[in-house]
């Protein structure tokens, strides 16, 4: 019973802490139709000036509890800085082109951010381990967990509330679904596509951004961890289902859910189980569980 408990609890922490990376990728296709390579570094970014933010404010002697601060600034920052510079200095002189022309486009960001990365925070790994205890510990029966996942779980949700609220409730939400479904109608009528798109991009960024400052206090902050976060990005928006963010949530509750089940299970399988249940997926449902129908034009 245990471990039935450790597992399903280990999967909502792992499965928040994917949909909060992944939605802000999931965000950028849905409206612009990029699959954007580059996700994975800019979390990455987030990450190493989480560690920069918060350990400049400890070093100066101030609250702890202000680190927490320093990581949603941090996460911000990001956003408003490489947002705008990206799609507005490279991707806004691609769009027309084909999806591959794209998806090389953002390959080659994201080999360039991971330089820079190296150049400007050095290859030496980095932590910021502070937030990470500052709030302790609770317990489930026998099993004990950092207060600090629970804190990933809250902000998951929370995410995925005001992304819902936001489509679905107000103005701007019905303004950008209706980019999604048919940008040139959109432009037609009066809306300017150009600036949902850089709002979208700066979003899209300032998410991954999140999840790479959140993470940040949980591990060692080295080159080398946007790979990974990119693939297991890309594999709860593929099973979800591209630009679907009732996909995304499902999507990252599958994975995390059939990964926690093999590490305590069978941990030989880990990283197999993840692009197992993603072919199992494409094989029944090619275009993802939640892919949204898409227009033909005559």
């Amino acid at each position: 019973m245990n471990q039935f408990l450790a597992i399903v609890i280990d999967g909502i922490i792992y499965s928040s802490w994917l949909f909060i990376i992944a939605v802000g990728l999931t965000l950028i296709y849905g409206v612009m139709k990029i699959l954007n390579v580059a996700h994975g570094s800019l979390y990455a970014l987030g990450a190493y000036a989480a560690t920069a933010f918060g350990g400049y404010w400890l070093a100066q002697g101030y609250p702890p509890i202000g680190s927490y601060g320093m990581l949603v600034l941090a996460a911000v920052f990001v956003g408003l800085v490489a947002g705008p510079l990206i799609e507005r200095g490279l991707l806004r002189l691609m769009y027309g082109k084909d999806e591959v022309v794209l998806v090389l486009v953002t390959y080659a960001v994201f080999l360039i951010l991971e330089d820079m990365t190296k150049l400007a925070f050095g290859v030496d790994p980095l932590s910021i381990p502070e937030p990470y205890g500052l709030l302790g510990s609770f317990e489930i029966g026998e099993l004990m967990y950092p207060t600090y996942s629970l804190v990933l779980v809250l902000v998951s949700v929370f995410v995925a509330v005001a992304l819902a609220l936001f489509l679905g409730r107000t103005r701007h939400g019905k303004v950008l679904q209706a980019v999604i479904h048919d940008r040139e109608i959109a432009s037609a009528v009066g809306i300017n596509v150009s600036r949902v798109y850089l709002v979208t991009f700066t979003a899209g960024v300032m998410l991954a951004a999140l999840g790479g400052a959140l993470t940040a206090p949980t591990i060692s902050v080295q080159p080398g961890i946007a790979a990974e976060v990119i693939v297991l990005a890309f594999a709860v928006v593929v099973i979800g289902g591209l630009g679907s963010l009732g996909g995304a949530a499902l999507g990252a509750v599958i994975v995390g859910m059939v990964r926690a089940w093999a590490v305590h299970k069978w941990p030989e399988v880990e990283l197999f189980s993840v692009y197992a249940v993603m072919a199992l997926v494409l094989i029944m449902r090619p275009k993802g569980l939640f892919a949204a129908p898409e227009a033909r034009k005559i």
